[in-house]
């Protein structure tokens, strides 16, 4: 039975991937900070075959002790702070936990599992935005970076953190550059979550608008339960590399809204939706589309769920448990 330890189990991408793998056979890991964390029972819950561990990605010394307890085939570094706009105001924390965090995690496997033959299989959750004020559209794996934000440099630091200790101690260390991934579990202080749950609240009469910063913005939104199927995918291959994970297509927030409020048969949407320049960014990023060609080739990954599907699915869900909760 092949052993997975993950770390931000707790968050969507983590939840996702620990059921992919307990499915797939795997004795699952989760490595949390604390064990009074309020998320970490939504886990249990889940994936009760899942074993939550301590550790913290600000302490090198727990994450050698996570990894000498687990002896993992693998690792998924999913944990970071991944709220960009929090990253502003918190750029120092960022830093800390989603740069040097990872540079902690493959120092860990390095220490524990030794060098050239270290059997441990690496996974970084790199970002669409590290490539921030983007040279070329769509972007692929040799797009140059350019964050515009301090989630976006930490990312890149992690990024290229990981492929230095590949090339310097053979690991067999891996980047995923993942375009932006949504679904129901996704933070409500993401602006898809936002919409979705505010769609929601407003069907049932519980708020009247959702105010929102730059409706031009685009992203490149897929499902996340495709794009942990990618992570796993790319830790099976034999030699370690970089792959981007995108649907290929680009999507405006007024397009989210138009199709999120007419799921709700709410329409029109302008009626609901307020813009603020509190939430807009101090820079921007106006458009992302990743170009995801090597991954289909070469791990034979596409995408499932259409972007139309994901906000369709994300809003039902939100209306489900908005009335739940209601009642």
């Amino acid at each position: 039975m092949p052993r997975a330890l993950i770390t931000g189990i707790d968050g969507q991408d983590g939840r996702y991937l620990a059921e992919l793998l307990v499915s797939r056979g795997y004795e699952t890991f989760g490595m949390i900070r604390g064990q009074n964390n309020p998320r970490a029972q939504i886990v249990r819950d889940e994936t009760p075959a899942v074993e939550l561990i301590e550790g913290d990605l600000q302490d090198l010394s727990s994450l050698i002790a996570a990894v000498e307890y687990v002896q993992p085939d693998e690792v998924y570094n999913l944990g970071a702070i991944s709220f960009v706009a929090l990253s502003f105001r918190q750029p120092e924390l960022t830093a800390d936990i989603t740069g040097l965090g990872v540079l902690r995690m493959l120092e860990a496997i390095r220490v524990v599992g030794g060098t050239q033959d270290n059997r441990v299989r690496f996974y970084q959750a790199s970002s669409s935005e590290m490539f921030g004020k983007v040279r070329q559209t769509p972007q692929n794996e040799e797009t140059s970076f350019h964050p515009r934000s301090p989630y976006g440099a930490a990312k890149v630091f992690g990024h290229y953190t990981t492929v230095n200790y590949r090339e310097s101690y053979g690991l067999h260390a891996t980047s995923g550059i993942l375009f932006n991934h949504e679904s129901p579990r996704r933070g409500l202080e993401f602006v898809t979550r936002k919409v979705s749950n505010g769609v929601a609240r407003i069907k049932l009469g519980l708020q009247e608008k959702i105010t929102l910063g730059n409706l031009e913005a685009a992203r490149d939104w897929g499902f996340a339960g495709d794009y942990v199927e990618a992570m796993w995918l790319m830790l099976q291959q034999d030699e370690p590399d970089d792959y981007v994970i995108a649907t290929g297509e680009t999507h405006s927030v007024r397009e989210l809204l138009e199709l999120a409020f007419a799921a709700a048969e709410l329409e029109p949407w302008e009626n609901y939706v307020d813009s603020d320049e509190r939430f807009m960014r101090p820079a921007e990023v106006d458009i992302l589309t990743g170009d995801a060609t090597k991954a289909r080739t070469r791990l034979g990954w596409k995408p499932k769920v259409s972007f139309p599907e994901l906000v369709r699915m994300m809003v039902e869900s939100d209306l489900a448990e908005e009335a739940r909760k209601a009642r």
